[in-house]
C-alpha cells in the first residue's frame, strides 16, 4: 500500500482534511483553498444577499468560486452558501489532479471540508457515516472503490453541525459526480425530511432525489428508519470487526430494529 500524508487545516469556520501520497499535491490544494476562500470572504462583505439567501440567485460574477456556488445552488434549488464547502473541496481537488511540469497529478486524493467529501483515487477509501444523535452514528460506513471515483459525498443533518437545516433528518447522505452538487443536494433533500410521520418524510426526501439531475444515490436516516435510492457504495459495519465488510445488502449492515425502504 502506498504511503499517504494526512494534513489538517482550519481557517475560521472551515475545517479541512487532505489525504494524498503526494505532499506537493496537498500543498497545491492548500494554496487553492486559501486563494478561493479569500475571494469568497471579500465577495460576501459586499454582497449580503449572496450570503443570506436560501434560494438560488441568477447572477454571474467571473469569480470562479462564486460562479461555481451559484451554478450548484441553482441545480439543487438552495441558497449559494449551501454549496460552499463542496465547491471549495472541488476546486482543491482540481489542483491535486492537475498536470504540472514539475509534479505529476496525485494518484490518491481525498478532501473533506466540514463533512463534505470529494475523492479521486487509485486506492479504495472507507468513509464513516456521521448521523448525529442517531444510533447509527459512526456504526456504518461506505466503501468507496477506486473505480467509483471521482465522487462527491455530501451529508446534511438537523441534529449535528453548525449548518442550518430546515428539516428533521439525522443524516441525508448524497453521492454525486462532485462535492458541489452533493453538498447542495444534501441540504435540499434534508430540508424536506420533516413531520410526525417519519416514514413518509423519508420517502418524500427519496422522491425528491429525481428532481436533481446527476445524483448517483442517496441514503437517509431518521430515528429508527432508513431509506435509500439510486446506486450507493457498498456498506460495512464499523462496530465489532472494523475490517469485516458486509457486502451488498443494506439489510446485512443496518441493525434489525430499523425499518428499511427504498
Amino acid at each position: 500500500m502506498v504511503k499517504k500524508y494526512k494534513v489538517h487545516i482550519t481557517e475560521k469556520e472551515s475545517d479541512v482534511t487532505i489525504i494524498s501520497e503526494s505532499f506537493e499535491a496537498i500543498e497545491r490544494a492548500k494554496t487553492s483553498f486559501y486563494f478561493h476562500r479569500k475571494i469568497l470572504e471579500e465577495y460576501i462583505v459586499k454582497n449580503e444577499q449572496f450570503y443570506k439567501s436560501f434560494s438560488p440567485l441568477d447572477i454571474r460574477t467571473g469569480k470562479e468560486i462564486i460562479d461555481l456556488m451559484i451554478k450548484g445552488s441553482k441545480q439543487c434549488k438552495v441558497g449559494p452558501m449551501a454549496t460552499v464547502a463542496g465547491a471549495l473541496a472541488d476546486l482543491m481537488m482540481r489542483e491535486m489532479k492537475r498536470e504540472d511540469k514539475d509534479y505529476p497529478p496525485a494518484r490518491i486524493a481525498l478532501i473533506e471540508n466540514g463533512g463534505e467529501i470529494v475523492i479521486d483515487s487509485e486506492e479504495d477509501f472507507k468513509i464513516g457515516l456521521y448521523a448525529g444523535k442517531n444510533p447509527l452514528n459512526l456504526e456504518i460506513g461506505f466503501l468507496i472503490k477506486k473505480d467509483e471515483t471521482p465522487i462527491g459525498i455530501g451529508t446534511s443533518s438537523a441534529t449535528v453541525g453548525h449548518a442550518i437545516s430546515l428539516g428533521e433528518a439525522d443524516a441525508v447522505t448524497i453521492f454525486a459526480p462532485n462535492a458541489t452538487l452533493a453538498d447542495g443536494a444534501a441540504t435540499y433533500i434534508a430540508n424536506l425530511v420533516k413531520g410526525k410521520d417519519i416514514e413518509k418524510s423519508i420517502k418524500k426526501g427519496l422522491d425528491a432525489v429525481d428532481d436533481i439531475e446527476g445524483i448517483i444515490g442517496a441514503f437517509i436516516s431518521r430515528e429508527n428508519k432508513v431509506g435509500h435510492i439510486g446506486k450507493i457504495p457498498e456498506m460495512f459495519r464499523i462496530s465489532g470487526n472494523h475490517n469485516k465488510l458486509l457486502k451488498g445488502k443494506i439489510g446485512e449492515v443496518i441493525p434489525h430494529n430499523y425499518e428499511i425502504f427504498d
